[in-house]
């Protein structure tokens, strides 16, 4: 993987450590460098996700488990449902293991995440039917979608696109392919499973000279993206959970202070966004 450009011996061992960080913020795009997403990242990415959907597998199959807070110890529990009643947003980091051992990711990171929120009067249609959506979704999840449409629909089975705009320091915009399908076994119970399938990072995004970087050889913010969301009728109203498991670069040594927040907060703050923008809109129906 190729290293950032670091800062100068008198950046780092002369000026104050305000002047440091003063440079790293004026230099330019410390990933600028094209990180090349490695075959080996890859397979150990589908590791993840294949014992990660090996686990919702068996719960999506189990009422009692269906709902993530259902899972835990009856306190938190408790504190969980009582939350989400009042209207809050509970979100954690998981961690998926095979056979209890943590997957090593070379030259990469998994971010996996896992949100939920309750929509008091929400139903399960119309949860399904803004979800489904994915015409709108530019409007709806707007400024994070700053694109969308449907490329196919086969039933329940959709092929979507989807243009990405992520900003924290830098600026980056992405266009994505994805996959979805979703499952309703019951009136009060469905969940889909959405995947992409084509990642590629924009340059110079709105103007005459926009290009996409050759895809695997770009900035890294993100390589894959996987989500998983079910849609819970009860107690007066609706479940929505989303569980996300993304891909992105490792972080450059030397820059974990500066570019880590970027890499590491973006999925977390992108999985809560959505996932309220989702609760409010329902709301309002």
């Amino acid at each position: 993987m190729n290293q950032v450009r670091r800062p100068t011996r008198l950046c780092g061992r002369v000026l104050p450590v305000m002047g440091a960080v003063l440079w790293c913020l004026t230099a330019p795009d410390p990933l600028a460098h094209a990180a090349e997403l490695q075959p080996r990242t890859v397979a150990a990415f589908d590791r993840y996700v294949a014992a990660t959907e090996a686990r919702i597998a068996s719960e999506v199959q189990d009422p009692s488990r269906r709902v993530w807070l259902d899972t835990l110890p009856a306190e938190r529990r408790r504190a969980g449902l009582e939350a989400v009643r009042r209207g809050e947003l509970v979100i954690e980091r998981l961690h998926t293991t095979d056979k209890g051992r943590s997957i090593d990711i070379p030259d990469g990171l998994v971010h996996h995440w896992l949100g939920l929120v309750f929509v008091p009067g929400g139903r399960m249609d119309d949860a399904l039917a803004l979800l489904q959506d994915y015409d709108r979704h530019a409007e709806i999840y707007a400024p994070a979608v700053a694109g969308s449409k449907v490329l196919s629909r086969d039933g329940d089975s959709f092929r979507v696109y989807l243009r990405f705009f992520m900003k924290k320091i830098i600026t980056v915009v992405l266009n994505s392919e994805h996959e979805a399908r979703f499952t309703r076994p019951s009136s009060a119970f469905a969940y889909s499973r959405l995947v992409s399938t084509r990642i590629a990072e924009v340059e110079d995004p709105g103007s005459p000279g926009e290009r996409e970087k050759p895809i695997g050889q770009d900035g890294g913010y993100l390589w894959r993206l996987n989500t998983y969301w079910r849609f819970v009728e009860r107690d007066g109203g609706v479940y929505v959970q989303c569980e996300s498991t993304s891909l992105t670069r490792g972080i450059p040594t030397g820059f974990g202070w500066l570019i880590g927040p970027f890499v590491t907060s973006i999925p977390r703050e992108s999985l809560a966004f959505t996932l309220e923008t989702t609760r409010r809109v329902l709301a309002q129906q």
